[in-house]
């Protein structure tokens, strides 16, 4: 058993001004999509990019909205509707807590939608130049849980379980960090060396996007079964997860994206 190192969650203290480490992971998460960006912008696979270097700033600012505000809409709806429709004013409460990644993802998909609409490009091109940057951003979110305590996993016996104080009534996995290897450091590898491969180019539209899709839906499935289920929530139907059934859509999109042949030339 490991103690938690019960991390102060504030970062930073100025004057009546707290900076909390969950915000700087954000941060950290913007900061690196934007000089991953900049990378493949400046040397992109095949020598084309649908974005410029100066591009990439406001790209970034527009996607990072779309995560944010598609994060707090998507727990809202569905995680804990039933508590915001009695108090609406906690939606707008962040400080409270309560992001969701599926949510945030269907936000950045909103943003992709606008980008590509605004440069007249494909949807699917923007989809492939973004899906690499998006990895470290999962990963630090992560880091963030673990060092806010939440989030923890289901009760373990493992010599690495972790005694939180936010729950110290038995060691549980970190699943956090679980998440941190598979959604931030593995994700990030596989699907930025796949995006450079001749083979990714080879193929249709949207084969990097959905390698990421379903990548991250696998790792997410598979990290659940050692994640404490909301208590709200409980497991739902066949004993999954909140977080396993809305992993499921990606899977078999993100598949479907990755396996899907190039239209045949006319």
């Amino acid at each position: 058993m490991i103690l938690h190192p019960n991390f102060d969650p504030v970062a930073l203290r100025l004057g009546p001004l707290e900076i909390h480490w969950y915000g700087l992971m954000y941060l950290a998460g913007f900061a690196a999509a934007g000089i991953l960006g900049r990378m493949r912008a400046l040397s992109p696979p095949g020598g084309k990019s649908v974005f410029s270097p100066n591009e990439i700033s406001d790209l970034v600012f527009t996607l990072a909205l779309g995560a944010v505000l598609g994060g707090r809409l998507g727990y809202v709806l569905f995680y804990n509707l039933p508590q915001y429709l009695a108090n609406p004013l906690k939606i707008f409460a962040v400080w409270d807590g309560g992001m969701s990644f599926h949510g945030g993802l269907l936000g950045v998909l909103a943003g992709v939608w606008w980008v590509a609409r605004r440069k007249r490009c494909d949807f699917m091109q923007v989809g492939d130049f973004l899906a690499p940057l998006c990895a470290p951003g999962l990963g630090f979110g992560r880091l963030g849980n673990f060092i806010n305590q939440e989030l923890w996993g289901r009760p373990s016996e493992a010599p690495w379980a972790v005694l939180f104080s936010t729950m110290p009534d038995t060691p549980r996995h970190p699943s956090q960090l679980y998440q941190f290897a598979l959604e931030g450091v593995v994700l990030f590898a596989a699907v930025w060396l796949y995006s450079r491969a001749p083979h990714a180019r080879a193929g249709a539209p949207g084969r990097v996007a959905g390698l990421f899709l379903l990548l991250y839906g696998v790792f997410r499935f598979f990290t659940e079964f050692f994640r404490e289920p909301d208590a709200h929530l409980g497991v739902l139907a066949l004993g999954l997860s909140m977080g396993q059934w809305l992993s499921l859509p990606m899977i078999f999109a993100g598949g479907f994206f990755f396996l899907r042949r190039p239209a045949p030339a006319n």
